[in-house]
Parts: structure tokens; C-alpha cells; sequence
């Protein structure tokens, strides 16, 4: 089906890009929120990349891209800080307004997992990559910012881009709310694939072929 065919857009882009978009995610989740608080985002992200390749390097099932490993430490050390809910809610669209809470849990549920194992694989190739975090532009008082970098690995450098925001309260930290690879942002590029199947089968119709993916994918 089209929607099968076109979910794992960011596959064909490369291996690279793929790793580049895992990268990012785990970078956000390594250390304690409360040192993230106290630092620009720029700068967590860079020194957050240092504690990412440790981590492979120092765990053999990781870097093998071991599924069950992986799902541990995207929701232990992933999940924490992103604002998920968020992703979700801008990947289905308008319909998420309606959707009944749930049929929200269980999007939310399914999109997690199709995420991790979309990108379970690219763990192995972390350590031998290099990012280049550019300096940030915007204010010192922004809740949202655009934090732009570079990662170099075997190929072309690839250009991987973060939108953040500003959590409230004290001590809070920032939190991840969308990716750019190449150009390409994740969370409009599955929005693109969802609104398809919503517009042919509805919600329950999207949540179903996320279950149909998520077993297809278990069992590669």
C-alpha cells in the first residue's frame, strides 16, 4: 500500500540520514535534566553528542542495534525530553482534535514504537560520526529556538536541525519537538502519510496500519 511504501521516506534519504535523526534524539536524553536547564541549547546539544558515543561505544548491544536495548534506553533516557505529545498531535493533524483520548494514547503508543524501530538500526554507526553544533541565533529569553548542526560520517556531511522549546517552570530544561534532515522535517513528512490514511480510513484506520507496521517491523 502507498502508505507502507512511503512511512519510511527517510530511509531512502540514506542510512546516514537515518542515524543522523536517531543521533539527535538520543543526544537529547544522556544526562540530567537539571544540568540542561542551566545551558543554552546549543551548547547541550554538543556536549550531549560527547555523552551519546560513550554510551555505544561502552555497550556492545547497542552498538549491535539490539531492539530491546534500544527501546529501554529511548524511554528512559529519550522520552523524558521530548514533548511528544506534541510530535503526535502535529504528525496526525486536524484530527487529532477529535480523536477521542483514546484513540490519542493509542496513536501516540504506535508512533513511538514504529520510531524506534524505524531507527533502532542506525545506533551501530554513532561512534563513528563527528557533529558540529553552529552557533545559535536568537535570544537569550526565547522559549522556541532553531538549533542547527552538521553531522560527518562516511559520506557527505549532513545538515540536522533541532526545534526546541522551553518547558515551564524552574530547572525544567528544553525538550525536542521536531527534526530536519536534509531539508526534510520528520514530523511534516509522516503528517503528509497519516493525513492519507486518515482521509481513506479515518483514525482507527491510521492506528490499525501502524499496528499492521509496527508487527512487520518486529519481525525483521
Amino acid at each position: 500500500m502507498t502508505f507502507n511504501k512511503n512511512l519510511n521516506f527517510f530511509l531512502r534519504i540514506s542510512q546516514a540520514a537515518i542515524m543522523g535523526c536517531l543521533f539527535a534524539l538520543l543526544t537529547i536524553g544522556t544526562f540530567s535534566t537539571a544540568i540542561a536547564a542551566d545551558e543554552a541549547p546549543d551548547a547541550f546539544i554538543k556536549r550531549l553528542s560527547v555523552e551519546l558515543q560513550d554510551l555505544v561505544k561502552n555497550d556492545p548491544s547497542l552498538k549491535s542495534g539490539d531492539l530491546q536495548k534500544t527501546s529501554a534506553v529511548v524511554d528512559t533516557r529519550i522520552m523524558p525530553h521530548l514533548n511528544f505529545q506534541r510530535m503526535t498531535a502535529s504528525a496526525v493533524g486536524p484530527a487529532w482534535r477529535t480523536a477521542t483520548p483514546e484513540q490519542q494514547t493509542k496513536l501516540a503508543n504506535e508512533f513511538k514504537t514504529l520510531l524506534i524501530r524505524t531507527y533502532a538500526g542506525a545506533l551501530s554507526q554513532v561512534p563513528d560520526i563527528t557533529i558540529n553544533v553552529k552557533p545559535l541565533r536568537g535570544n537569550a529569553d526565547d522559549n522556541e529556538v532553531l538549533v542547527r548542526s552538521e553531522i560527518k560520517g562516511k559520506g557527505e556531511p549532513i545538515e540536522l536541525d533541532y526545534r526546541l522549546e522551553k518547558t515551564p517552570g524552574n530547572g525544567s530544561g528544553w525538550k525536542i519537538y521536531n527534526l530536519n534532515v536534509l531539508g526534510v522535517w520528520l514530523v511534516e513528512t509522516y503528517r503528509s502519510q497519516f493525513s492519507q490514511e486518515i482521509n481513506a480510513k479515518g483514525v482507527d484506520g491510521l492506528i490499525a496500519t501502524l499496528v499492521e507496521r509496527n508487527k512487520a517491523n518486529s519481525k525483521k
